[in-house]
């Protein structure tokens, strides 16, 4: 099992470059580049489409034949503000070219060229509560099957309160089986609030072939290639995720670990 828990591998630059091939897995690519004012990333998108989502600051971005001008609003993720989004289909490329500081992620799953690049957020999402007592948290459906922005990807931003718990109760789609289930790789890129307390999260499946608990930081991403995957906020710290998730088809279907259900079923009646 490839390790799941990704440390940045420098303070700028791209910092998080996660390729199906590294992961082990078939479906997702997670990257992260923290940039300079004045700075460019640049990259083609190959057989894969691509969701750019500036989780902070500001950017001039290109993508296909269209120049959408800068973009980005939010300059700390944890003001909540919707973020700036950009779809970008397979066979093409797309350019960002700082013009604060600014972190942007890179999300991709296999794609089809045929879709056009275009800015798919701030409108169209909107914040969402989810949960009750300290299992709530806060949602950014940026591209969820609701929305029919992608071909493969489903990507989300979730807030979860200092003191509370997410992705919880313990939850599994790790089996191709639709209606019942669907098979979805997923990644969670974490962020503290303040940036130096930590969070946790838990990968395990209910036969104990995989069972980690890591400790993670600000700035951390954890692969999630099965299993149950809950996360938790200690009391002081606000903790904020990215989720990518990808399979053979574009649909959301889990199942709560049957020994914790009965919480979703109490807080859902």
């Amino acid at each position: 099992m490839p390790n799941l828990l990704r440390k940045p591998v420098a303070e700028t630059g791209k910092v998080h470059d996660v390729t199906p091939k590294d992961a082990g897995w078939g479906y997702v690519g997670f990257g992260l580049y923290r940039l300079k004012p004045g700075e460019m990333a640049r990259e083609a998108t190959g057989n894969t489409e691509v969701i750019l989502v500036l989780v902070e600051g500001k950017a001039e971005i290109s993508g296909g034949d269209r120049n959408f001008g800068e973009l980005g609003e939010r300059m700390n993720v944890f003001e909540r503000k919707p973020p700036h989004c950009i779809y970008v289909p397979a066979g093409s490329s797309w350019t960002a070219t700082a013009t604060t500081e600014c972190t942007l992620a890179l999300c991709t799953a296999p794609g089809k060229p045929g879709r056009e690049a275009r800015v798919i957020g701030p409108e169209g999402i909107s914040l969402a509560e989810r949960g009750k007592g300290t299992n709530t948290r806060y949602i950014h459906a940026i591209a969820m099957e609701e929305r029919d922005v992608a071909d493969s990807l489903l990507v989300t931003e979730v807030f979860t309160p200092s003191g509370h718990w997410s992705s919880y109760p313990p939850h599994r789609h790790d089996a191709d089986n639709f209606p019942d289930m669907t098979y979805l790789e997923e990644t969670y890129y974490h962020r503290l609030n303040p940036a130096q307390g930590f969070g946790f999260q838990r990968v395990f499946t209910e036969d104990g072939s995989l069972d980690e608990t890591m400790a993670v930081a600000d700035g951390d991403l954890v692969l999630v290639p099965k299993g149950h995957h809950p996360c938790g906020a200690p009391y002081g710290y606000e903790m904020y995720y990215l989720n990518v998730m990808a399979g053979p088809i574009r649909k959301w279907r889990f199942r709560n670990h049957p020994d914790h259900d009965w919480i979703f079923r109490r807080d859902n009646p």
